[in-house]
């Protein structure tokens, strides 16, 4: 059996510490775990080598390329064919399997690996994987470790081809061609955080038309100007800045692997996740009310129910789910919905695309947003998407430190107080949804705690219709979540 540290095994991908739980022979282990799963699957032999193809992309980690060459070499050995597209943004490693290669003398790409720790810090890395155009699921990924587990030494390897390709061009070609001019007028700030978007995003903005101020567009894997997550709102400090300097419409922010997008409007406010899924949402449905149809929404546990509410209220379809790309791309497809999202950024439109998550595509349907309001009102703000919503009183997320073996039991312990004590927030609880996490619904909000699929935390999230009873669910969730984290801290000290 092959020994290796089983947590970098996550949910919806292998991420873990460089050096600890990730390492280059754990990384060769999974390309060769990840080849047997595929062959498996295709019913394919190894010797069939023009059989089965896999590209492979790497985020901007200083350790990525090394992790990368493991993994590539893991997939050889097996007989795997590798088409090396480089350092570039992950959206654009499911882009290559939309292309058609035969010119290129590929045969059939079936998945991709992306060496990638998205948004966690620099000293983290992993892989995110697909096969025939899906996200790897839990089980799925749970396979890959046991195949890893327990398979043998390659005595005599089977060599797959190897081939570099410039995806950064195809993609570029494919989007102009989409959206042409759009962007004419329209003055944009785009930070990339010295990781991937940079390779790819700035320029793409120019040829559609936009006066782009580019910031922290070289990839740097030590991330010195601040952490690529724009969740963060620390990690906006500059973007905002330079909003505020250049009179921009507004900027655009890309986390580590460019999955994910924040949007930050020309006043300097952050759009939450769930607001700018809000305004793609209603766009469409504003463009279809005429066709008859009633697409269907979907979004995670975490977002406000303004968001589920309006998309009923105007002809659409709206359906909540677990928080996870994975768990959001496999839902999305069971119910063949049109546009899905979540709180952290992830936007994945199937309405004129792919229906992956692509924060630089959607960056470009912002852009076209901001562009048709302004052609019928040269005053209009990025602003005014927000202004013309419905008032509600919400918190952003609230993280709170948990090990990942107490989270499980911590939640538990939380659900029974709460069915034991209906009145301990202060309001009717209307129902209590157990999707993800526990969201205590009552009728003028909510309050939400929910395990981290990537990091050893609890996120909370809190809406009301005034700040007083906001402030009374936030409160009290707290303050019941800090005894028992307060009591499990005492029981490991005896």
């Amino acid at each position: 059996m092959n020994n290796f540290n089983e947590s970098a095994f996550g949910k919806n991908d292998i991420r873990g510490i460089v050096g600890e739980s990730v390492t280059p022979e754990l990384f060769e282990l999974v390309g060769r775990a990840y080849a047997k799963y595929i062959m498996d699957k295709c019913s394919v032999y190894a010797g069939d080598k023009d059989e089965l193809w896999v590209s492979v992309a790497q985020d901007a980690r200083f350790h990525s390329p090394e992790l990368a060459d493991a993994l590539i070499e893991g997939l050889r050995l097996s007989g795997i064919n590798v088409l090396d597209i480089g350092l570039c943004p992950t959206p654009l490693a499911y882009f290559s399997e939309y292309l058609n290669l035969r010119k290129e003398k590929i045969g059939n790409l079936v998945g991709t690996l992306i060496v990638t720790a998205s948004h966690n810090p620099s000293e983290y890395n992993g892989i995110k994987m697909t096969f025939k155009k899906s996200t790897l699921s839990e089980q799925e990924i749970i396979q890959i470790k046991e195949i890893a587990k327990t398979i043998e030494p390659v005595d005599f390897p089977n060599t797959g081809i190897y081939q570099k390709f410039n995806i950064i061009s195809e993609y570029t070609n494919a989007i102009v061609n989409s959206f042409s001019s759009i962007g004419k007028g329209i003055k944009i700030v785009v930070d990339s955080a010295n990781a991937t978007g940079g390779v790819v995003a700035p320029q793409l903005y120019r040829d559609l038309g936009c006066e782009v101020i580019d910031i922290f567009s070289e990839p740097d894997g030590t991330f010195p100007n601040h952490h690529p997550n724009p969740s963060d709102e620390k990690t906006l400090i500059h973007l905002k800045q330079k909003i505020k300097e250049t009179g921009a419409d507004f900027g655009i922010a890309f986390d580590g692997d460019s999955d994910r997008v924040g949007i930050v409007d020309n006043t300097g406010y952050s759009i939450p996740g769930d607001q700018l899924l809000l305004i793609f949402a209603l766009d469409i449905l504003s463009q279809l009310k005429e066709r008859n149809e009633k697409p269907v929404f979907i979004s995670e546990v975490k977002c406000s129910q303004l968001l589920f509410d309006l998309i009923d209220q105007n002809g659409g379809q709206s359906i909540m789910w677990k928080t996870g790309h994975a768990f959001i791309k496999a839902k999305m497809k069971e119910e063949n919905a049109i546009l899905a999202g979540e709180m952290s950024g992830h936007i994945f439109f199937r309405d004129r695309y792919y229906g992956y998550d692509d924060a630089v595509y959607a960056g470009c349907r912002f852009i076209e947003i901001i562009a048709k309001n302004k052609l019928n009102d040269s005053d209009f703000k990025a602003s005014d998407l927000i202004d013309n919503l419905p008032k509600t009183y919400t918190t952003r997320e609230v993280r709170v430190p948990c090990q990942n073996e107490f989270k499980a039991k911590v939640l538990k312990s939380l659900k029974d107080k709460i069915n034991r004590n209906p009145d301990l927030f202060g309001e009717k609880i209307e129902k209590i949804i157990t999707i993800d996490g526990l969201r205590v619904v009552f009728k003028d909000g909510f309050a939400l705690i929910r395990q981290s699929n990537t990091e050893p935390t609890f996120t909370l999230r809190f809406e009301a219709g005034s700040q007083e009873n906001l402030d009374m669910y936030k409160d009290s969730m707290l303050k019941i979540l800090d005894k028992k984290l307060e009591s499990l801290k005492t029981k490991a000290l005896l």
